[in-house]
């Protein structure tokens, strides 16, 4: 296992943290804007008390030089009823991304800050980084658009 290896991403959007915050947890919508993210499905959702856990299998189309590989995964959200959000997703073999994203008010809306930690094996840890790091940017930059044009 190699990493842990942490990237931060930050984007700005032009909505409310609460509804910004809504969009983001449910993962029907970050299908639309992820461009790995073929199909979600939602296999539980359990009340916390303080908020809820819910898991996703994903499944994404990973490029790879002049294939497509299809990869299945399990994405699991603690979403408490305010502040921070985390996100785990593990996926075979070995790959690991933990993330804690936060939806803070600015004058123009909302700073999403996405802290995502990645462990892999090594041979996969750098072009999953890279990967996950590119796609994990359109899908801000699609959230933002998504608020951009009406929310």
């Amino acid at each position: 296992m190699a990493g842990p290896v942490e990237r931060v991403l930050i984007q700005d959007v032009p909505g409310a943290p609460d509804d910004v915050r809504a969009h983001y947890v449910d993962l029907n919508n970050i299908r639309d804007v992820h461009p790995l993210v073929v199909s979600v499905e939602t296999l539980s959702r359990t009340d916390t008390g303080d908020g809820y856990v819910q898991v996703y299998r994903v499944r994404d189309r990973i490029p790879l030089r002049i294939m497509t590989l299809p990869i299945t995964y399990t994405a699991r959200l603690e979403v408490p009823s305010a502040g921070p959000v985390l996100t785990q997703a593990r996926q075979f073999p070995a790959v690991h991304l933990d993330s804690v994203v936060s939806f803070d008010p600015i004058p123009t809306g909302t700073r999403l800050t996405e802290r995502i930690r990645f462990t892999a094996p090594w041979p996969l840890l750098a072009v999953t980084v890279r990967q996950a790091v590119e796609a994990h940017k359109e899908m801000l930059a699609g959230i933002r658009r998504h608020f951009e044009i009406g929310g």
